[in-house]
């Protein structure tokens, strides 16, 4: 895909499932995005090339998966001035809060979303990114509100 709305990144190949829920999330609502795998220590030129691509050719948010020091929330936000959304990831001994800390502790001027550790921030990335969408977006705010009652639905259907 050559301009999505939303880039997905993460720093390993092993992290793919986890943020593949984020990409579900945007698939269901329509919202194009895509996915790569590219490290803020390992691939440090190839990655901040795809941020300012991305940026300039029409996308309107990131989500980036990273574990332990997670830095790649962190550079992607150092490169554009779209949302970025941390997700912290299970990397290590620390059981993801280590990345936890890290994307919620940026300096001022290099703003980072942060939600949950592991699969559930990566939906709520991908829903939060959908909420700036909405703003601009009635068709999106409508599904999102269509979302919001199957949701309450969901769960009013237990009472019974």
């Amino acid at each position: 895909m050559s301009n999505p709305t939303v880039g997905i990144m993460m720093g390993s190949k092993s992290d793919w499932e986890v943020m593949e829920a984020g990409s579900k999330i945007l698939n269901d609502f329509g919202v194009s995005n895509e996915m790569r795998v590219l490290s803020a220590h390992r691939t440090p030129v190839e990655c901040v090339a795809y941020v300012e691509q991305l940026s300039t050719n029409g996308a309107k948010a990131f989500i980036c998966g990273a574990g332990l020091s997670a830095a790649l929330p962190g550079v992607v936000a150092a490169h554009t001035q779209l949302p970025v959304i941390g997700v912290p990831l299970d990397a290590g001994s620390l059981g993801g809060m280590d990345a936890l800390l890290s994307v919620t502790q940026m300096p001022p001027g290099v703003p980072v979303g942060g939600v949950a550790i592991g699969k559930v921030g990566a939906k709520n990335a991908a829903l939060l990114v959908l909420r700036i969408l909405a703003l601009q977006d009635d068709a999106i705010r409508a599904k999102l509100e269509e979302f919001s009652a199957k949701q309450k639905q969901d769960i009013l259907a237990l009472q019974n």
